[in-house]
Formats: C-alpha cells, structure tokens, sequence
C-alpha cells in the first residue's frame, strides 16, 4: 500500500519543480505578509481608500477594453499611465507624508528596554496633565469651549505659525483664561509642548470623515482633523454640553471623565510608550 501510495506520488509529481523551503523563504514571507497587512490597512484608515475603489473600477474598465479589442481606448490608457503615477503621487501626498512620518515615529532601541522611564524621557510632568485635566472639567462645568493640541513626537510647528506666540509654562488658570469668553486668544487652539504653552488661537484642519455625528460642531471636526494627521493628542471640551472628548488617532472618544482623561495623559506621557495593539484598526470614530 505504502508502495502503491509513493508511485503515485511519483506518477503525478513527475515533471513537476517543487522547490526546497527553508527558514529564510519563511521568514521573507512572514515579512512580506506583515508588509502588506500594514499597506492594506494604511489605505483603508486613509481616503486612499476611496481613491483605491476608483483606480479599481478605471482597471477593470481597461481590462474590459482589452477583452473586447477596444484598440483606441487600450491606446490611450498606454500613453497615459506615466502621468497617472504622477497624478497618483500628488493625490496620495497627505497619506504617504503622513505613513512616512508613522515609520519615523518608531523607536526600537527603547522599545526593547521598558526599564527606561527616567525623566528625560517624560515628554510633560504630572502637574502639567493634572492642569489640562482640571482646566478641561473646569471649564466644561461652565461649557466653556476648549482645544488643547498635547504633541507628542511629530512637530507642530506649521501649525503653531497659524496662531499666536505665547510660551508660557501650563497650568489650569492659564488655560481656562485663555478660552474664557470675548477674551483676544478664545477662538481656535492652544498647542503644549512638553510643559508649555507654545501658542494660542492656532487653527487647525477639519477632518472629511463623513462617519462622524451631525451633532458634533466645528470643534470636534477639528479636534479630530488633527488627530488624523499628526500623532497628538487633541482634547476638547464642547461649548453646547460641556462634555469633555478627546482624539487621537483618527478616534474621537466623546463624553470622558476626569480619570480617563488623565489615563490618557499618562499613556502618552513617556516618549518610549507605544500602544500594544498593533494590529488594532483605529480609524473611525467611537462615542461613549
């Protein structure tokens, strides 16, 4: 039987190249398929995605072409795809500045020495997160409109140029005078850096996301409109309900308390934190 079994074997492999696996061709797989998991997912947390669909639907369009010899079309989509990748790398720009900016972001040496909490690597203080966290509910208690932009790795400075100067040391009566009411610095956003207040009145870029509540004001939009392009954490403190929310990563997290909020602040408070799910898709938007 076993024979009968290896002759068939022999019978049907015959002709056949079956290449010899070893632990590097694994491993380059393994490589490969994190690689891909990572574009795919990219372009779906991103409008990519829906520029993705249109690039499929135009192939599939050329593909039907080609089936049916439409020479003139087939000519033309020829002639035109040089100026299509170029066209491609404009529209994508935001997306693939900002995967770039994600790839830098790592940090592998002190990703592997979690021993490494000293104080240099304390992007603010305690004090400085429990003043944003009694500013917010402070002022939330009055329904005070806030935004407070708290930036982690990637430099703010282009959007810290769109307001006013100010590099003051943060506490809460700083930030509650700052976004009082009819006061010059109110209107748009204050950006801290480490322990201060780098600038007021910064604006910042509304997100598209159509997903999001109709409910949700210009604020919001904001607040996670920058959560999509940089790595900071962006709080706000709604002017209509007093709710305190916060956003980052593409998610707004509406309606917190005090300590989340401050939970919040103390995982972004090292520069050698980084979140533990990886493969966790962030994109979106959750209300609590």
């Amino acid at each position: 039987m076993v024979d009968w079994l290896r002759n068939l074997m022999d019978n049907y492999t015959e002709g056949m190249y079956l290449p010899q696996i070893q632990v590097m061709d694994v491993i380059e797989i393994l490589i490969l398929t994190v690689f891909i998991y990572e574009i795919l997912l990219w372009i779906k947390n991103t409008k990519a995605w829906m520029l993705l669909r249109g690039i499929i639907m135009l192939g599939a369009f050329i593909l039907l072409a080609w089936i049916f010899q439409m020479h003139t079309i087939l000519y033309l989509a020829a002639q035109s795809i040089n100026v299509l990748a170029i066209a491609a790398v404009v529209v994508f720009q935001p997306e693939l500045r900002r995967a770039l900016e994600k790839l830098g972001e790592k940090n592998l040496l002190s990703s592997i020495n979690p021993f490494d909490r000293s104080r240099e690597n304390e992007r603010f203080s305690d004090e400085t997160a429990d003043s944003i966290v009694n500013a917010c509910f402070d002022m939330g208690n009055v329904c005070t409109g806030a935004l407070i932009v708290v930036e982690q790795v990637i430099r703010l400075n282009e959007y810290e140029m769109t307001g006013i100067e100010l590099d003051c040391k943060v506490s809460s009566q700083v930030l509650i005078n700052i976004f009082e009411h009819n006061t010059p610095l109110h209107d748009g956003a204050v950006i801290v850096r480490g322990d201060r207040i780098t600038s007021a009145t910064c604006y910042l870029p509304l997100s598209d996301n159509m997903s999001i509540s109709k409910d949700l004001g210009t604020r919001h939009r904001a607040a996670l409109g920058m959560s999509e392009v940089c790595d900071a954490l962006v709080i706000v403190v709604s002017e209509e309900t007093g709710l305190v929310s916060y956003a980052m990563g593409g998610v707004l997290t509406r309606g917190v308390n005090r300590e989340e909020l401050r939970e919040k602040l103390s995982q972004i408070q090292y520069r050698n934190s980084e979140p533990k799910k990886k493969f966790a898709i962030r994109k979106g938007w959750r209300r609590e």
